[in-house]
Parts: structure tokens; C-alpha cells; sequence
């Protein structure tokens, strides 16, 4: 029997349903320029928030889209103008931009987590907004920025980029991490405040390839078991990218992540979920959105048929009988 996805609330059309085989992702419409996607959906209203761009109108500020379906999206402008000043002074140089910011709430707060960096260095900085007021019709405004929750330096052997948030069913939360060097890595947050529950206690490596490329870490607990997203290779590099999008499982938040082989994710074990399929380039970037009614996956890809433009894609997850995603390939 035919099972129809229902995302943000909206029937979409019979071409999402599933049968025998992943029916395609559906087609994004409207502004769809996007870059290191993150997404909520508030009452049915979609808020994306995006690493900002350098210069312009917003100063390299987190860019915002809107949508009333999660299909058709419109730009909802920035938050604030500019890099936040406090991390000029504690990096030591000037960003051009925030890079991948994530959203999550937890008890009416909205936590918005972002990196601030520069290609090549490992000396980078995680920041936090919150928001206890969020309107998804106006999601610029009511933020207020809590300063660093966790900077790396160049003698570190890790990268503090590319945020993400859990929120456990036991009540605890952590943060996940981490571009190339030593990898991914994993600490808990105290839930309320958002910042590092004990600053002092060491990270947990949760994936690596040894200082090769992986990147764009992001968690999702299902029935049970926690996946752990991440994105190998080539970044930002329009038609040349080589990214995709690779997750290993693990029976406990800290791990061991392993592969559909049984490899560690810490002895670069990884099965792929996304790759280069005709126009839809380099995927990665990527993030579970859970739904009330399944899960899906946000991530940007590179349009082979635009010049290479970073558009958003957002792809139903399919489990397995034996407890593994599949992704809605693209439309």
C-alpha cells in the first residue's frame, strides 16, 4: 500500500509516495539559494537559516528563508549585519562570514549555534543565539547572542566548525563538531543554557578519516539507535565538488558509530547515503528535520545545469527492515 509523506503539515503530490522504491525528493521552488541548510518547522512555517555571505547588504550575517509548504521559499533577509565582534578579538583575525548555523529548541527557547572561522585554520570558534520570543513570520528578530560555547586553536588536533544540536529522549543534549584534522568530535551541553555542560571534560571522537575530509556532522535518534550524518570530501567547490553524504549507527549517543560493515566510524567507516547524481552535485551539508509524521533530510548541492549555484534540497528518510536510512533521491 501506497504511504504518502506529509511534510509541514502539507499533503504533498502522489509523486512523493512511497512503494516498492524511493519515489524522488520533491522539486524546491522560489529562492532556493542556499548554503550549509538548516531548518525548522514552526506550526507549519519554515525557517531555513544558511552561512552568510561574504560582503553585501547583511556583511556575511546568517541568511534566512521562508517557506509556507517547505517547497516554495522566499527570502527572509539576515540576522543582524556582520560577523559578531567578540570573536575578532578571541581568534585573533576578522571572518568575512558566519558559516553553518543550526537551530533547535528546547523547552520555548530557540538555540541557534553557528561557526566562525576562515578556510584552512583550525583556529575557529562555535557561537550561540537564543531566542525565547521566535516568530517564524519574522525570523530576524528577537535574538540575542550568547557569545562562544567552544574555540579551537592551531595547536589544537581539531576544528571547531560546523555545529549541530541533539536533544536526547533522556533529557540531556550534546553538540557535535569538527572539519578535517582529528574529526568529529562530541560534547554534552547543559540543556537550559546551551553552553558546554563541563567545559574541562574532553571531547569524544565520534568520527574520523584520519585528517581527510569529513565535515558537516549532525545526529538523529530513531527507535532507538542514534545515526550520525556526515559529509566526505570536496566542499565549495561549484561543479568541482565532490561531496556526499555518508552516516554509520551507533547504540549510544558517545558511540561506537559503525558502518553497514561493521567499520568504526573512528577508522573512517562510513556507508554512503548521497553522492553526484546528473545535475545534483557535491550533496552535503546536510541535517535530519524530524517531523511529526517521519524524517527527512535538508542539504545543499551544487546545479550542474546553474553554473554550479548551491541550491536546497529536502529529501523524505526511508528506514530499512534492518534499521537503516535510505534518502528520496533527487526530483
Amino acid at each position: 500500500m501506497l504511504r504518502l509523506l506529509l511534510l509541514a503539515g502539507l499533503l504533498l503530490p502522489p509523486t512523493l509516495a512511497f512503494a516498492d522504491q524511493l519515489a524522488p525528493a520533491p522539486v524546491m521552488q522560489g529562492d532556493t539559494r542556499i548554503h550549509d541548510p538548516s531548518a525548522i518547522d514552526v506550526n507549519g512555517h519554515w525557517v531555513t537559516f544558511q552561512t552568510g555571505e561574504e560582503g553585501g547588504l547583511y556583511q556575511g550575517a546568517i541568511l534566512l528563508k521562508t517557506s509556507p509548504d517547505g517547497v516554495t521559499w522566499s527570502n527572509a533577509g539576515a540576522i543582524g549585519k556582520g560577523v559578531p565582534k567578540w570573536t575578532q578579538g578571541l581568534l585573533g583575525y576578522k571572518s568575512r562570514n558566519i558559516w553553518a548555523p543550526t537551530i533547535s529548541v528546547h523547552d520555548g527557547t530557540y538555540y541557534l549555534y553557528y561557526a566562525v572561522s576562515m578556510f584552512g585554520l583550525n583556529t575557529s570558534t562555535i557561537g550561540l543565539m537564543t531566542n525565547t520570543v521566535f516568530d517564524p513570520l519574522h525570523p530576524a528578530d528577537g535574538w540575542q547572542d550568547q557569545g562562544e560555547v567552544i574555540t579551537s586553536h592551531a595547536s589544537d588536533d581539531w576544528n571547531a566548525i560546523d555545529p549541530f544540536r541533539i536533544d536526547t529522549s533522556d533529557g540531556r543534549a550534546w553538540l557535535s563538531y569538527g572539519s578535517y584534522w582529528s574529526g568529529i568530535k562530541l560534547n554534552e551541553l547543559d540543556p537550559r543554557t546551551g553552553k558546554l555542560l563541563s567545559p574541562q571534560t574532553p571531547a569524544i571522537g565520534i568520527a574520523s578519516r584520519g585528517r581527510g575530509a569529513i565535515e558537516a556532522s549532525s545526529l538523529l535518534e530513531h527507535d532507538g539507535r542514534f545515526y550520525l550524518f556526515v559529509s566526505y570530501d570536496r566542499c565549495c567547490a561549484g561543479v568541482a565538488s565532490t561531496y556526499r553524504i555518508m552516516v554509520g549507527r551507533a547504540d549510544a549517543i558517545t558511540g561506537p558509530y559503525r558502518d553497514k560493515k561493521g567499520t568504526d566510524m573512528m577508522q573512517s567507516g562510513a556507508t554512503q547515503l548521497q553522492a553526484t547524481m546528473g545535475r545534483y552535485i557535491g550533496p552535503g551539508g546536510e541535517e535530519p528535520v524530524k517531523l511529526s509524521d517521519g524524517d527527512a533530510l535538508i542539504y545543499h548541492y551544487y546545479d550542474g545545469d546553474d553554473g554550479g549555484s548551491s541550491k536546497l534540497e529536502i529529501a523524505p528518510i526511508h528506514w530499512t527492515a534492518d534499521g537503516w536510512p535510505e534518502l528520496a533521491p533527487p526530483p
